[in-house]
């Protein structure tokens, strides 16, 4: 499905319905596709996702960088 610009903005309603039943929807600008609407996501974030997959730290991780670590963190 199209719409123009005026059309989106007159029956903005109308268009969201179509959305939701799966329709795709673009608004044009001047015959020219401009936009399209979709659906919005609505997973969101899911805290804890990495758990059990992620292991601990190595013993030395908070061990100060050598100078040659350090120059090569600094030269990215």
């Amino acid at each position: 499905m199209q719409a123009s610009v005026h059309e989106a903005k007159t029956h903005l309603s109308r268009l969201l319905d179509a959305v939701e039943r799966g329709e795709s929807v673009v608004i044009t600008r001047r015959g020219r596709p401009a936009a399209e609407l979709v659906p919005a996501q609505t997973g969101g974030v899911r805290l804890g996702g990495l758990k059990d997959s992620v292991g601990p730290p190595p013993d030395d991780f908070f061990d100060p960088m050598t100078e040659a670590e350090l120059w090569e963190w600094e030269a990215r």
